[in-house]
């Protein structure tokens, strides 16, 4: 048996913070390979739906998240696979490259930091310098020292203000050996909009396309694109084998629309690959799941953007409720909610929502509820027993005022903290707040 084609060589896009307009930076690289004839692999460093979607649709190649928390190497290892075939890799960060939780996960803390160690792929920090010009040389020096184990390629410099603030800034990098790969003056054109999850979801965002080609030639202007490819360097974990996640069922009627659209590509690859089939339907277009189906499918989203057309989606919920009678249903987060009894948006009304569980959450006080999620099941959901160990994450701004089912879960943080959102189960429909990543090794 020939032994697999090697993986094209990487590096990974990060920032000091969020903020640095390391997403946009991302896009433009990936749009400007792209346009110069290569191949480039997107990979997401952490728990993101979003961001992926825009690589995905930069790329022309489905970006697949990597996470060292919740994904123990081998699978890591299995999820690179999908650069076969590509002439470079390009990883985005999250937050900050040293930023993770305090305690290690399966690989890690979740850090893009670690993810580099891991891969041996380079780091380029995006440093937003504004306010700052020699100054700026300390931050690029301050992570080399923090994580010796990395390697810094270089910096790209955004938010420019002048040539005479870049000469400042390169100086400062030249005289202490640092490379500068590009500096980039404020654009607000290719600034991407942002709602409270984050950026607007590509499918929905207007213009997307010519943002993305502006977004590449704005790039390939101001970035030395020759000196970033040959600053990336060959990929160390090579592609193996790890455990797939079960599917849920054999035939998966999965909500997709513009209300539940959180997926992970990984998720339902895995799916595939047992031999599961995928019948997506529409509640906002008033659709229920295939009587063909085996399991019902209702991933996150945003059904609190959505709430009055859901309330009135009465095919859709009559639909859901007859096959939640003889099959299982699954919900996440704005899934799980959705399955609930209510939903109160942000200007305090009251929306009916499927009312296979009992809970009730609402929008009216935004509160964060941001991390990482240890759970154990308190009773088997789709595709998984009693007593299965799984570990997602949960990023939402809605409070629960009455969740008064079974818990589906005994679910705690990344400090081994117990949280209160613990899912619910009622008859064949359970839900959970928090979205599944995999299983814990």
């Amino acid at each position: 048996m020939l032994p697999p084609d090697p993986l094209p060589s990487g590096l990974i896009i990060s920032a000091p913070a969020s903020g640095t307009g390391k997403t946009t930076v991302t896009l433009g690289l990936l749009a400007a390979f792209r346009a110069a004839g290569l191949e480039v692999q997107p990979f997401k460093s952490g728990p993101d739906y979003i961001d992926p979607a825009f690589h995905t649709a930069a790329s022309g190649r489905v970006s697949v998240n990597l996470d060292t928390w919740a994904m123990p190497a081998p699978r890591i290892g299995a999820l690179l696979a999908a650069a076969t075939g590509a002439d470079l890799v390009l990883a985005e960060g999250s937050m900050g490259l040293c930023d993770g939780v305090a305690a290690a996960g399966e690989t890690g803390i979740g850090a893009s930091a670690d993810l580099a160690e891991l891969t041996g792929w380079p780091v380029v920090l995006v440093i937003d310098t504004s306010g700052q010009a020699q100054s700026a040389t300390a931050t690029a020096l301050g992570f080399q020292a923090m994580r010796p184990g990395l390697t810094i390629a270089g910096v790209i410099l955004n938010r420019v203000a002048s040539p005479r603030h870049e000469a400042l800034i390169r100086d400062g990098m030249a005289a202490h050996g640092v490379a500068v790969l590009g500096a980039l003056p404020r654009r607000a054109t290719i600034e991407l909009p942002e709602r409270h999850l984050g950026l607007v979801q590509a499918g929905e965002t207007a213009d997307l396309h010519r943002i993305l080609d502006e977004a590449g030639a704005f790039i390939a202007a101001h970035c030395d694109l020759d000196a970033l490819r040959h600053a990336a360097r060959t990929t160390r974990v090579q592609p193996g084998t790890a455990r797939r996640m079960p599917p849920p069922g054999q035939r998966i009627a999965l909500a997709q629309d513009a209300a539940f659209s959180f997926t992970y590509p990984h998720l339902l690859a895995d799916w595939r690959a047992q031999g599961a089939e995928i019948l997506p339907f529409s509640p906002l277009g008033d659709e229920g799941p295939d009587d063909s189906a085996t399991v019902c499918w209702l991933p996150g989203g945003y059904p609190e953007l959505h709430a009055g057309a859901l309330a009135a989606a009465e095919r859709f919920r009559a639909r859901l409720t007859a096959f939640a009678a003889t099959r299982p249903v699954h919900g996440e987060c704005g899934g799980y909610m959705a399955m609930g009894a209510g939903l109160v948006d942000a200007k305090g009304q009251r929306h009916r929502m499927a009312g296979l569980l009992g809970l009730e959450t609402s929008y009216e006080k935004r509160r964060m509820h941001l991390g990482y999620r240890l759970a154990r099941l308190e009773a088997a959901m789709p595709g998984m027993a009693k007593g299965t160990r799984l570990r997602g994450h949960e990023f939402h701004y809605s409070t629960i005022l009455a969740q008064p089912d079974m818990p589906l879960a005994q679910v705690e943080d990344a400090t081994g903290t117990a949280v209160p959102e613990t899912g619910s189960r009622r008859g064949l429909a359970s839900g959970t707040y928090f979205h599944l990543i995999g299983e814990a090794t």
